[in-house]
Formats: C-alpha cells, structure tokens, sequence
C-alpha cells in the first residue's frame, strides 16, 4: 500500500472515528436503542473500512492471507445485513409499507448468510460474489429509502444521498481489495471520499431520528421547558403537509389515514391545575400519539382542544382497527401534571379519536379534516373511544365493529381488553 494511500484512508478511519465516539457520548448521556444502533453502525462502517481498504494489512503484516480474505468475504455482506436491519427500523418500514418491511427483513438474513456461503467458492470467485452481493443490498437498501421519500419521510433524502455514496465506496473498496490496477491514488481519493461523506450524511440521518425519538419520551420532563405550541405543528402546517400528501399519494397510489383526537371538559382539568397543567397535559398526549403513529408521521395541534395526525401509508385498510385502538388505549391511561400550588395529581383524559381512511381516491383537505373530528366527537359515547367510518354501511361506527376485512394482528384485540371503562376525566391526588 502505497504511503499516500495510506494517509488517505487513515483519515476517512479517523473522521468514521471522530462521529462514532462523538455517539458514544450522546449514548452515555441518554442510553436509547437508537443511540446504541448509531454507535455500532460507525463501528461497524470503521471495521468494514479498516479490512477493505488495505490499512488492517499495512497495521498488521503478519496477518495470515487466509484469514485476511476471508474477513474481506464476509465484511461486506455481512455490514449490509445489518444496515438493512436498521434502516427498517429507522424507516418504521413495520407500521408504513410491507414490501418494505418484507424485503428488508429478508435481506438482512440473506446477505450474511450468503457472505458466509462465499467462503466455498473457488478463491479467485469469492470476493467478486461477496462484491455483487453487497452491491445488491446496498442497491436494495438505496431504492426502498428513495420509496420512503415517495412516501413522504423528510429524512429520506439525507439517507438516500448518503446511501448512494456508500453504494460507489462498496464497489470502489472491494476493487481495491480485488487489487484491480487501475485503482490509483485518484480513485483511491475518490472512493475515500464517498466513504466519509456517505458515513456522514448516514450518521446525520440516525441523530436526526434519534433525536426526534428522544423529544418525543420527555412527557415526564418538566413543563416549563416546553412550549405547547411552538413545540407541535399549527393548523396551518398541518393543512400544508396534508395537502403536500395528498399530491404524493397521487403519484403512489397508497392507502394512508387522518387521526383527530378531540379533549373533552378542559375546564375541569383547568379548575384544578390551571393553564399549566393543561399545557402539561396537551404536551403528553402529542407525546403519546406521536410514539404510537411513529416518528415518520406528523403530529399537531390543529387547534386548542384538538390533535391530528396524519399516516401517510398504511399496509392496509384492516390495519386502521389497530391503529385507531392502539391510539385511543395509549391516551387514556393515567397522566401525571402539576397543579398550581405544585403538587402531582393523576388525571385520566377525556378523550375521542376519530379515524379518517385516506382512499386511493383524492378528498378535499377540509373534508378530511371535517370528518376526522365529526368521528372524534361521535367517539366519546363508545366504549373503545375510536369511532371511523363503516366502508360497508357508510354508518360511524367504533374502529373494532368496523367492516375492514380479517384482523391480521393481535393488537387491535389487546389493546381493546385494556382499555379502562367509560367515565369523563376525574383527577386524584
């Protein structure tokens, strides 16, 4: 390895580095998945670097070649399943879409185990199938995120950049491992290059989510760091991101919904906390409909008692039962506030969800949003406290009576079991 390229790539190793412990500390002053999942992803990148590039046999003339190819074979294969393991994850590709879900769940098993199917090919054959291999999965991973823009995710295009550059630095390094003559000094800066700024921009995308994730979990955190409004969208960026998706769902042609969550005798709550606790208590129930719809979907506070979400996709019209249930179980379990005199009593939501179903076919904004509340407001007097529209009587009824087709999950059951009985917002100290 020639001493220039070798100064090159130690400096791609030091920036992937520098951003993996840069996670690390944010990992130690919030311990989160998310946080974990960046940690290991630089991690994983440095390594996969540190083998292809040449600089682990530069460190360590000893290494056996057997062994140093055979950690080429697998590098590859091996860190593309699990960044399409936690691409799905950070795409919520479970609640959005299930081709996307599908095919990246499948891709994550394959590729390691292919990569490990390498190894028994004749040796000159091993690295270029590892290199389809991980090109494949890289390319996967690349259309999916760009379906996911599609779709509407405002972090998408990050990854989506990010990932093309790590598609040209997989080709450009199993090259320089294959030992192709033409891989110079340019090129070798080049495919640096793309490594950095691909890890980079990747990097950026999982802080941003993670970070979105995080704000999300602070229901408990004191109120006066808040702001009730700023912090949620206005009725004015929620009609702008509802128009902005009926226009991509005209080009994706998918099946999505509008969730309204009306609240119910404030003044009771404001009698006993005053505006603080009510501010108290608007900020966790976004907090909580936010966490249940997923970081990907916007949530907001169309107006003073009143909440709407917007799922862009939706796997099918049966899922809106869970949806609807998992929504209204989730807002009517005990919130804790402060009162005036700075005591914490518990109060229980008196709360109506109405469930839109966004058809193929286009609606009126207006309409839409009219009708998200007429449910929510016809939802008080059910007992689930979900109402929607029946598809097959045109009659509102409560999400789990609705005619939506077989319930192909369990937790639409689950969560109607635990929902407490009917009763309006009571609080107790």
């Amino acid at each position: 390895m020639a001493a220039l390229d070798l100064v090159i790539w130690s400096m791609v190793l030091g920036s992937i580095a520098a951003l993996a412990l840069v996670r690390l500390a944010g990992l130690a002053l919030r311990p989160s998945p998310s946080q974990w999942q960046g940690v290991i992803y630089h991690v994983v990148i440095f390594l996969f670097v540190l083998v292809l590039s040449g600089v682990l046999r530069a460190l360590w003339p000893d290494i056996s070649p057997g062994w140093l190819r055979a950690l080429q074979v697998l590098a590859g294969p091996l860190s593309a399943g699990l960044s399409s393991y936690w691409v799905r994850s950070w795409l919520s590709a479970s609640q959005r879409d299930r081709l996307m879900s599908s095919l990246l769940r499948a891709n994550s098993v394959l590729l390691p185990v292919l990569g490990v199917a390498c190894l028994v090919l004749p040796r000159d054959q091993q690295l270029p199938a590892a290199a389809a291999m991980s090109l494949f999965g890289a390319c996967l991973a690349l259309w999916l995120t760009v379906r996911a823009w599609l779709m509407g995710d405002p972090l998408a295009p990050a990854m989506a950049a990010g990932r093309l550059l790590v598609l040209g630095a997989i080709g450009g390094l199993y090259a320089i491992a294959m030992g192709l003559p033409a891989i110079g000094s340019g090129l070798n800066a080049a495919i640096a290059a793309c490594s950095a700024l691909g890890n980079g921009l990747i990097g950026y995308a999982l802080w941003h989510r993670d970070a979105h994730e995080w704000r999300t979990r602070r229901e408990d955190a004191p109120p006066s760091q808040f702001d009730p409004v700023t912090r949620l969208h206005s009725g004015i960026s929620l009609v702008r991101k509802l128009i902005k998706a009926q226009r991509r769902r005209r080009r994706t042609r998918r099946d999505g919904a509008v969730i309204a969550v009306l609240v119910f005798d404030i003044d009771i709550i404001a009698a006993q906390a005053g505006t603080v606790g009510v501010n108290e208590l608007f900020i966790c129930i976004a907090s909580r409909m936010q966490r249940q719809v997923g970081v990907v979907n916007p949530v907001g506070r169309y107006y003073d008692r009143c909440f709407v979400s917007l799922v862009e996709t939706i796997h099918s019209p049966a899922w809106l039962r869970t949806l609807g249930l998992r929504v209204a179980s989730s807002l009517r379990r005990p919130i804790e506030i402060s009162t005036q005199d700075g005591q914490r009593i518990e109060v229980r939501a008196d709360i109506g969800v109405g469930v839109v179903h966004l058809e193929r076919s286009q609606a009126p904004v207006e309409d839409i949003l009219h009708d998200a509340q007429r449910m929510a407001q016809a939802a008080r007097s059910m007992r689930s406290r979900a109402a929607m529209l029946d598809p097959a009587t045109g009659e509102v009824v409560a999400v789990e009576h609705a005619n939506l087709g077989p319930r192909r999950h369990r937790h639409g059951a689950t969560a109607l079991q635990s929902l407490p009985p009917t009763r309006p917002m009571a609080a107790r100290r």
